[in-house]
């Protein structure tokens, strides 16, 4: 990327632009709004403040370009091996496609497998719902634990929130992904053996902090039903491995597979999803794939300039390489999309969190942001303050629904007011000047106005984009999960990196594994450094 022409352009470019305010553009151009904002369905994509003119979008878009963006795009859609380490396709796209385009790996149309898997999970959810699917006293089912962790309980957890409003009477779904006890524990506390199932979501159903916690469950279900034959009507496995889940207890039958191309970040459109269809219904979980589905067709289908991830992944690579900004802030103006930040900064950080290329060189600038957030209100008596007056440059998306599911009036518009405020609050600022007429008109007299203006000056010129929608909608939900997701990708693409892989993770994993040993067995430790040896030894004199 830093070696095209348009990545020189850009440099010169944002050094002329880089002084110029938000404020003057708007002031320039009464139609700013309108040409930089983009709509697609109910969804209005608003990033008119940003420090950005059409000539910067139009490098922006050469920039892709000259990367390959669009071929990339359709690799991906092809089934290609995208995932260049462990040369796998990327495909959560075909999890969520509703159309009758057969999508191919290795040659075979993936599509009928897809298909299958959402037929099962259709007619267990409907088990449940109805009361068929029983308990071992023959009692309906009323609870439904998610054990997982990563994407295994990100996605779902934030997901099952972001629907409350569409949940099933008489069911509620709780996840545990801690290895801490005090987590299954708190979530056992208030459940009956009898009436409560268990999902237990791990690919190869090896992964130790879940397994961990299940066990913990069998072991706390097994204590009230006393036969292990009982397991099989209270324990489902979303796995791939058929031995071990039948070695657990479990009865293949109630195995939900996925496939090595869904990465786990990216699954809750698949089987890992089970939770969710069973909170909300599986229409509503189909309504989710379909809004994943309807972006996917827009970001494979519209020019770079109007393709609202490629828009989105452009504006984020302008402020981390250009700006030096290393943080991004995702604010939802929405109690239910409360886990998004939380969702988003797995899905962001743990794909782009990379400093080698997909060819295995050093990457040549900098590459993923920290991901972090939390909804409005609560945040602008919190983090704003840094985001208004800090010195540092942090990039902000707002989220908001026009409608609530709820009462409407004056609770709702007030929501509204405040994120469309802090919007304009963070592009405008307020100058010495207005902070001095403000004053006055408060009655302070010239000493105090001239000792408080330098606190009460707002520099603005603050980025944000907003993302404004009719309701909090399966569907709409469904469009901005595939939205981020695809802006993580164009991102990936432009810096060289492989978005699909995970190798961070690896090291603390293997390091756990024999430090454990260490502290259950006395016995010399393995080569360690100082600190971590004078811990262990402390551990071991104390547990």
């Amino acid at each position: 990327m830093t070696h095209t022409q348009a990545w020189q352009e850009l440099k010169e470019h944002h050094r002329q632009i880089s002084t110029k305010h938000m404020r003057d553009l708007f002031s320039q151009d009464p139609q700013r709004f309108e040409r930089l904002s983009l709509s697609f369905e109910d969804l209005l994509f608003d990033y008119s403040k940003n420090r950005i003119t059409d000539h910067t979008l139009r490098l922006l878009c050469a920039l892709a370009g000259q990367c390959g963006l669009e071929d990339k795009i359709g690799r991906m859609f092809a089934g290609e091996r995208i995932n260049c380490t462990e040369q796998r396709p990327a495909l959560h796209v075909a999890l969520r496609n509703r159309s009758s385009r057969p999508i191919h790996v290795d040659g075979e149309d993936i599509m009928p497998r897809v298909h299958a898997v959402l037929d099962q999970m259709r007619a267990f959810v409907d088990k449940v719902h109805s009361g068929a699917w029983r308990g071992f006293t023959g009692e309906p089912i009323c609870d439904v634990v998610n054990i997982g962790i990563g994407g295994s309980d990100l996605g779902p957890r934030m997901a099952v929130q972001a629907l409350t409003p569409y949940h099933k009477p008489g069911i509620k779904v709780h996840f545990v992904s801690n290895i801490d006890p005090a987590d299954l524990a708190d979530t056992l506390a208030v459940l009956r053996p009898e009436t409560t199932i268990f999902l237990i979501a791990s690919k190869t159903f090896g992964t130790q902090e879940t397994l961990a916690n299940a066990h913990g469950a069998r072991d706390w279900f097994l204590q009230a039903a006393g036969e292990t034959k009982h397991v099989a009507r209270h324990f489902v496995a979303l796995s791939t491995n058929r031995e071990r889940v039948r070695d657990f207890g479990i009865d293949p039958a109630n195995m939900f597979p996925f496939w090595d191309w869904v990465g786990g970040r990216y699954s809750l459109w698949s089987a890992i999803g089970l939770s969710i269809a069973l909170a909300a219904g599986m229409d509503r979980f189909e309504e989710l794939l379909a809004g994943g589905h309807a972006m996917d067709e827009h970001f494979r289908s519209a020019p770079l300039d109007r393709n609202l991830p490629v828009v989105m992944g452009l504006l984020g690579i302008w402020y981390v390489n250009f700006f030096g900004a290393a943080t991004q802030a995702i604010v939802p103006y929405a109690q239910h999309l409360q886990r998004l930040p939380a969702y988003l900064q797995q899905a962001d950080m743990e794909s782009n969190g990379k400093a080698t290329t997909c060819d295995g060189r050093a990457v040549c600038c900098d590459t993923g942001p920290v991901v972090w957030g939390e909804p409005g209100t609560n945040g602008q008596h919190a983090f704003f303050q840094l985001l208004h007056q800090g010195t540092r440059l942090i990039p902000v998306d707002f989220l908001v629904p026009m409608h609530s599911h709820y009462a409407p009036g004056e609770h709702h518009n007030i929501l509204l007011a405040n994120c469309l405020a802090q919007c304009e609050a963070l592009m405008r600022g307020r100058t010495d000047a207005e902070a001095r007429i403000q004053m006055e008109a408060q009655g302070l007299d010239q000493a105090d106005i001239s000792r408080l203006a330098p606190h009460r000056v707002f520099p603005g010129n603050r980025p944000s984009n907003l993302l404004m929608f009719d309701k909090l909608t399966p569907r709409i939900l469904g469009i901005l999960i595939a939205l981020y997701e695809h802006k993580i990708y164009v991102q990936g693409t432009l810096w060289g990196i492989n978005s699909f892989d995970q190798w961070g993770v690896e090291l603390g994993k293997q390091l756990a594994g024999t430090i454990l040993t260490e502290l259950q067995e006395d016995g010399a430790l393995s080569e360690h450094d100082a600190s971590t040896a004078g811990l262990i030894r402390h551990a071991r004199r104390n547990l």
